[in-house]
């Protein structure tokens, strides 16, 4: 496995999060694990169905609880017809009912269907944009409860004029007034976990472009701060999010963790060159109110690398 790029900024601070709680002792949750599985990329080709399928076997002889799949779930709804982004869904549908655990799904960007199809597609399409998730795969935000903890799976993805792939980072009105009326119910010493497909945060820009780099609205949460600010008087203890295709972690002041879980299509299918990051997932083992973590190359190559594909 290449090395891995974990990067800790204890000096982080965040306006929607600068004046965190002090944490308080809580009482000892169940000691449990589960696995955090993002970008898929589903897809016929590229060999993607026997690489997911390694995956599967993977997570299964690891005997998680649970499976969170981070988003970009198929390759892609995006940018394909409705034909074809028929034929992704009930792909990936099919395959994950290879998991021996209860998986919870969050939407990505190339889950929406139409925002960028060639041909155009209608917008009065009965499944145009998110609700092609919501028919096929379910809500596009929830959350539930596991071991003591409290897990939030967002959608982070709007349409965008002009933007990359017509759609920016975002969570939206709805969403923000769900989470508030959410966390109502929610001890102020429950640990949480967030699950975003697009990143609240990453220091993965400035690391490639420089300090002062300005991401563009398509790769970041153009909102994080406002999400963030939800939590200030709880114990988020834990952020996953994917879309990078990178292993990042960013640890703010100590309370809580910021895991971009990488991809499990690797360099999209194609053997990562030196540098790059492996295809693979993260495994989190949780006890009481703390967590350990790996990210778990499940081996598959396909001998094609991205210079000779």
């Amino acid at each position: 496995m290449n090395k891995l790029f974990f990067v800790t900024w204890l000096a982080l601070m965040l306006a929607g999060c600068s004046s965190s709680p002090e944490v308080k002792d809580v009482e000892k949750s169940d000691t449990f694990k589960f696995v955090f599985l993002t970008d898929i990329h589903l897809k016929p080709e590229a060999g993607a169905p026997d690489g997911f399928q390694m995956a599967i076997d993977k997570v299964n002889a690891l005997n998680p609880d649970f499976v969170i799949t981070g988003g970009d779930l198929v390759d892609d709804a995006l940018y394909s017809s409705h034909q074809r982004a028929d034929s992704l869904y009930n792909l990936y549908n099919e395959m994950s009912k290879g998991f021996n655990m209860p998986v919870y799904n969050t939407m990505g960007n190339h889950e929406i269907y139409g925002y960028s199809s060639q041909p155009a597609a209608d917008p009065g399409h009965p499944e145009y944009g998110e609700k092609m998730f919501e028919n096929r795969i379910g809500k596009r935000f929830y959350s539930f409860d596991h071991g003591g903890w409290h897990f939030v799976i967002l959608d982070g993805i709007e349409k965008g004029e002009g933007t990359w792939g017509d759609y920016i980072g975002l969570v939206d009105e709805a969403q923000l007034e769900w989470i508030s009326s959410d966390l109502e119910n929610v001890d102020p010493q429950t640990p949480i976990v967030v699950v975003t497909h697009i990143p609240l945060v990453s220091v993965i820009p400035q690391i490639k472009h420089g300090p002062l780099y300005a991401e563009n609205q398509s790769s970041l949460v153009t909102n994080s701060r406002q999400v963030l600010a939800l939590f200030r008087e709880l114990n988020l203890k834990l952020v996953l999010q994917g879309h990078l295709h990178v292993v990042e972690e960013i640890n703010l002041m100590n309370q809580v963790r910021f895991i971009t879980g990488g991809a499990v299509c690797g360099l999209w299918w194609r053997t990562p060159d030196d540098g790059d990051f492996q295809e693979g997932f993260v495994m989190i083992e949780v006890s009481g109110d703390d967590f350990n973590w790996e990210y778990v190359d499940y081996g598959w190559e396909t001998g094609v690398t991205s210079e000779n594909r």
